[in-house]
């Protein structure tokens, strides 16, 4: 019924129809309301002034009889009388006489029991009582002087009898209600009469109208229909709704002088579903460039697209895209344009240069038309929209430009320049993440102080090397170098001398070797170099190259002192030394120890003694690993990790030691030799279940982050031993976050990708460990669902003194961001560091200033809110 009436207020028709029906009901509601009331309170008024004449008239006729003498017959004779005078009135009369008149006759009638009789009998005086639709008047009959004759023991005032008019108006109610009815009957037919004809006239008006309106607006099918839409000649019959159809035509025209045709529209539209970006669109950034040309010639004729890049604060560098083929003139006469464009614009600086323009052919296959060859260098200018900005966007671009016939129309010009701006967003993000994944590619392999390859990377050279001389059964020698009192002059001169230095170090190593020779940065001031097809004593003269060559290295420090490089180099042979890389590798670095032992600035080579002490060593740490794991010495460390936003320790990072007497071993002297022995894995489940203990018996909320190497997460029984930890303790999965390290190569990658993925479906999280030190670390973004990345410390370390490290903290922040990941920054060491790291927008710190490993768990610091408030 509802949406019936609802539909029905939609139309005209039906709208006025309705109003006017509606008033009227409101109308003759309301009049009902007032002229019942009034007549009921008229109609309660007469009653009460005519029960009061009646109980005078009464009251007298009965005294006046009285006077004469009345016997008890006549007294009952009379109210008879009186009650049969009104039996066919609307009143009943009833008379009660009082205690004293009944005492005086002999007799005693009391009166039905009534609280408003009583009340008059007691003296209270007259009573009238309303009450719907009953009148009632209760008069008292009081003896006079002349009473008291008769009634002689009674007093004068005293109430001897009470006259109970009473007079029901509910039969005069009903009448004038059923009036009423009949008289809303009649005039509501009279008016919905009235309704129709004036609905009808009304709409027929309105609707011839709106028809005329409504064969205008069908003829418009395009903008140029539209452009010669003309209603103002439109009448609409009442001056409202032409003042309404006179704003309706303004409108109109202002809508011509901006409407567009829908072609350009829906290219904006794809134009957005482009932002969609994929690595093969990052990898072929220009070709992306080509098809977007290629599709703006859909909707509009555009001869060439350009763009132009900052290249930091070099200069600019610009590409143009041509749709085809083009003159070498109309090249040159469009380089012209574009370079008194940006030398025009003030926010281009006149000193840096344009490094180089380079042209690029979308279709070259299709030769352009001949007209584009004989373009002026005024017509050029004349159809080129170009967009420049102030600053450079993300991916340096400054600036982006159409070439095209259109360009003359002011409407689609415009239109041109939001296409523009579109563009601009969306190369300069292509462009921005191309720049960004070369530098992460560089600096995933490079050491960015030195340019040497990195710690990872020589890892992974180092087992390649030992394979290919196992093919081909050649020997090679691994030398480490150490900087000898690095640290005093890093301490002394301040790290920014410090990193010159090592830079200097490097070059010269650079200049030792062959080109063909593995030369990296191990980490802080030490070096190592794989000289593949070597022996010893080819290991020995490189060594001896390098200290003859550091010799020469004289560096001038900021307070004018000149300060020496000198080295101590340890040499292991493959395969003499040992067969696999760990052991190579642990016998070149007790050699260059052995150098320094021996007062620096020497060079070590193992004898067959020697070696035997090594490897009786690391049979050592082998026993000590396997007694401490099979007596439960296995030790929980906890070190805190600081949200930046709030300084609360949302985090701790799980580490392990192990206990030897009053001595607690860190874990970098004996993982690599428990990852060699097949023992990690038992390690990590002993080092988790204590952990979860103490967490549990802490009540501690917080995340905590398990760093766990690939081997250990790829055992089959993994997932269930760790969630049933979980859960006997009552801590949530999602608390837990495994950090994937890059300890060791993971040879079979979907096995490992398959074992992540059904954590993560357990509700555990992940965390990459050292991100940017190593492939693997874009390779478990692409294939693994992280949730946190912790910066490599070594770029937050030196990100304050050298800007190449502060370069890749913010590409790894950005691309975080970019993919909705949270970031760590490790190795925080100072407040200058903690600060920087906030200011870069990174969510958490970790590092010997925000709070050294510890045996406890701790949910604040107070030194870090205030350092963070």
């Amino acid at each position: 019924m509802l949406k019936q009436l609802k539909l029905l207020t939609q139309t005209l028709r039906g709208f006025v129809f309705s109003a006017i029906m509606l008033v009227t009901l409101v109308v003759f509601l309301g009049v009902t309301l007032a002229a019942s009331l009034l007549y009921e309170n008229i109609l309660t008024r007469q009653a009460e002034q005519t029960s009061q004449t009646l109980a005078e008239q009464t009251f007298n006729a009965m005294f006046q009889v009285m006077r004469q003498g009345w016997t008890r017959e006549q007294l009952e004779a009379f109210l008879d009388a009186t009650q049969a005078a009104f039996a066919d009135s609307p009143y009943e009369v009833e008379i009660y006489r009082g205690l004293r008149v009944e005492e005086l006759y002999g007799s005693v009638q009391q009166p039905p029991k009534d609280e408003a009789l009583e009340e008059v009998f007691r003296g209270e005086g007259e009573q009238v009582i309303r009450d719907t639709n009953l009148v009632r008047r209760i008069y008292p009959m009081q003896a006079r002087q002349e009473c008291l004759s008769c009634h002689v023991n009674a007093e004068a005032g005293d109430v001897l009898g009470v006259i109970d008019i009473r007079q029901d108006l509910q039969s005069i109610s009903n009448e004038m209600r059923r009036n009423y009815i009949a008289l809303f009957v009649a005039c509501g037919f009279l008016v919905f009469l009235l309704a129709i004809i004036i609905t009808g006239y009304v709409a027929r008006r309105i609707e011839a109208s709106t028809e005329a309106f409504k064969g205008q607006l069908v003829k418009v099918e395009s903008v140029k229909d539209f452009k010669q839409l003309d209603i103002s000649g439109s009448e609409f019959q009442f001056a409202e709704l032409n003042e309404a159809f006179s704003s309706v035509n303004y409108l109109v025209e202002q809508l011509k002088d901006v409407a567009v045709d829908k072609d350009i529209l829906e290219f904006e539209i794809r134009l957005l579903e482009k932002f969609i970006i994929t690595s093969d669109i990052v990898r072929d950034w220009r070709e992306f460039i080509k098809d977007l040309l290629i599709d703006i010639n859909t909707i509009l004729e555009a001869h060439s697209l350009v763009t132009v890049f900052q290249v930091e604060d070099e200069g600019y560098e610009l590409e143009i895209f041509w749709r085809h083929q083009v003159s070498e003139e109309t090249r040159s006469l469009f380089e012209q344009v574009v370079r008194q464009q940006l030398e025009q614009n003030s926010h281009f600086h006149r000193e840096a240069p344009i490094l180089g323009i380079i042209h690029h052919i979308a279709d070259p296959s299709v030769e352009e038309v001949a007209s584009q060859k004989s373009l002026t260098l005024q017509d050029i200018d004349l159809q080129t929209k170009s967009l420049l900005l102030e600053t450079p966007k993300i991916g340096g671009v400054v600036g982006i430009g159409v070439q095209s016939d259109i360009a003359r129309d002011p409407i689609r010009h415009m239109v041109i320049g939001s296409i523009l701006t579109t563009l601009l967003n969306l190369v300069g993000s292509v462009k921005a993440i191309y720049k960004y994944t070369k530098d992460l590619e560089y600096y995933a392999t490079r050491d960015p102080l030195t340019g040497l390859y990195n710690q990872r990377l020589f890892r992974e050279l180092l087992g390649y090397e030992i394979g290919r001389s196992q093919r081909h059964d050649t020997t090679f020698a691994l030398l480490m170098l150490d900087l000898d009192n690095f640290k005093n002059v890093n301490d002394r001169y301040g790290h920014s001398f410090g990193d010159q230095f090592l830079q200097a170090f490097a070059r010269t190593l650079e200049e030792s070797v062959r080109p063909g020779d593995i030369l990296a940065r191990y980490g802080g001031d030490e070096f190592v170099l794989v000289l593949p097809e070597s022996g010893e004593e080819q290991g020995y003269n490189v060594a001896r190259r390098i200290t003859r060559n550091l010799e020469k290295l004289v560096l001038v420090t900021p307070d004018g002192n000149r300060v020496r490089a000198t080295s101590s180099v340890g040499i292991a042979i493959y395969p003499h030394h040992s067969q696999n890389p760990t052991d190579l590798f642990v016998m070149a670095d007790n050699m260059m120890y052995k150098a320094k032992r021996s007062g620096k600035n020497a060079i070590a080579v193992p004898d067959d003694n020697e070696v035997a002490e090594v490897f009786r060593e690391v049979g050592e740490k082998n026993e000590m690993i396997l007694n401490a794991l099979e007596e439960r010495r296995i030790e929980p460390f906890f070190q805190p990790i600081v949200d930046l936003k709030t300084g609360e320790i949302a985090i701790h990072e799980l580490l392990m030691r192990i206990r030897e007497g009053d001595k607690v071993i860190s874990a970098y002297e004996f993982i690599e030799v428990a990852e060699n022995i097949g023992v990690v894995h038992r390690m990590d489940y002993q080092l988790i279940e204590k952990a979860f203990e103490q967490i549990e018996a802490q009540k501690y909320q917080g995340q905590i982050f398990i760093n766990l190497s690939p081997r250990s997460l790829i055992i089959g029984e993994f997932i269930g031993r760790v969630h049933g930890l979980a859960r006997a303790h009552q801590i949530d999965a999602e608390r837990v976050v495994f950090e994937l390290t890059e300890r060791e190569t993971v040879s079979n990658m979907s096995l490992l990708e398959k074992f992540v993925l059904d954590l993560k479906l357990e509700g555990f999280n992940f965390a990459i460990d050292d991100f940017g030190s190593g492939f693997s670390s874009y390779h478990y973004i692409k294939h693994f669902p992280i949730d946190v990345i912790k910066i490599e410390g070594e770029f937050i370390r030196n990100m304050l003194q050298d800007d190449k490290y502060m370069a890749f903290v913010k590409s790894i922040v950005t691309l975080a961001q970019n993919l909705g990941m949270k970031t760590i920054a490790e190795f925080v060491e100072d407040e200058a560091v903690l600060q920087a790291v906030k200011d870069l927008g990174i969510d958490y710190a970790q590092g010997y200033y925000v709070g050294r490993p510890r045996q406890e768990l701790i949910s604040s610091d107070p030194r870090m809110q205030q350092l963070l408030s």
